[in-house]
């Protein structure tokens, strides 16, 4: 999406932005690798947008609330490693504004509560491209998962030079940042409600990534503990920490409007 938004708790020369679909210096993902992931395409009156997205049951869709707040209604792109093709087991599901569910709480201006929910029109048979990741458990002690590895993945662009989005899901496996570390960059947006990853070496979400997953793999289990939300407008590479909306902060929203909880 072009939303950019100029934040003046930021550097005169540094700009926070809603991120819009790409991973920067990523690998291409296999099929069945991150079976959670989504693509959204939007309609946004008489344009369009491309966004993230997370499976977190056989209904319900996670993402951010920059991708949908505008959203007239969205085509959701499930079981899709290469988004230009009609590839065996991808899905497109269209869905209505009506089932789109924007945090009553967004701020775009500040880029706070950057989350939101996708209904679908019926339930998902899952498979080996198809299934959820899990929502952290509701038990009230939740990691910080500082210094832990999580993966980012998306479709788009590759590196800042690139000029046309990636047809393939890439991804990128970065350490978790303390908040005090990430603050140093992002002075002022870091609250407790967001995670921040290392982009060390160009590695990072970038512009076309907005609401896909950050996921921390635990054994076998895919734990969502965050959906992209913003970054470095003035480029991807920069080494500017990536900013997540952090899921724990919303396990209680989560299970409000869509009853899905990991108890």
């Amino acid at each position: 999406m072009k939303l950019f938004v100029a934040l003046a708790a930021i550097l005169a020369t540094a700009v926070a932005a809603p991120l819009d679909g790409r991973i920067t210096h990523g690998e291409k993902a296999r099929e069945g690798q991150f079976p959670y992931q989504v693509g959204l395409s939007l309609n946004i009156g008489s344009s369009g947008a491309w966004c993230g997205g997370t499976l977190i049951s056989d209904r319900w869709i996670v993402t951010a609330a920059h991708c949908t707040d505008n959203a007239d209604s969205a085509t959701v792109f499930v079981g899709a490693i290469d988004i230009k093709k009609e590839e065996p087991g991808q899905q497109r599901i269209h869905v209505e504004k009506k089932d789109i569910i924007v945090h009553e709480h967004w701020d775009p201006s500040r880029l706070i509560n950057d989350i939101s929910l996708i209904k679908l029109p019926a339930k998902l048979e899952f498979n080996d491209r198809v299934r959820p990741a899990t929502l952290p458990k509701k038990d009230g002690r939740y990691s910080t998962y500082e210094g832990e590895k999580a993966i980012a993945s998306g479709w788009g662009l590759d590196s800042d030079k690139a000029s046309a989005v990636s047809p393939v899901l890439l991804y990128v496996e970065m350490p978790i940042m303390k908040p005090s570390t990430c603050n140093t960059y992002w002075a002022g947006l870091i609250t407790d409600d967001v995670i921040c990853m290392s982009t060390k070496g160009g590695k990072s979400t970038c512009s076309g990534d907005s609401g896909g997953p950050l996921v921390h793999k635990d054994r076998d289990v895919n734990y969502l503990i965050g959906a992209t939300s913003f970054g470095l407008s003035l480029g991807c590479e920069k080494g500017y920490p990536a900013v997540f909306t952090r899921i724990t902060a919303y396990l209680d929203w989560i299970e409000k409007h869509s009853g899905v909880v990991n108890k």
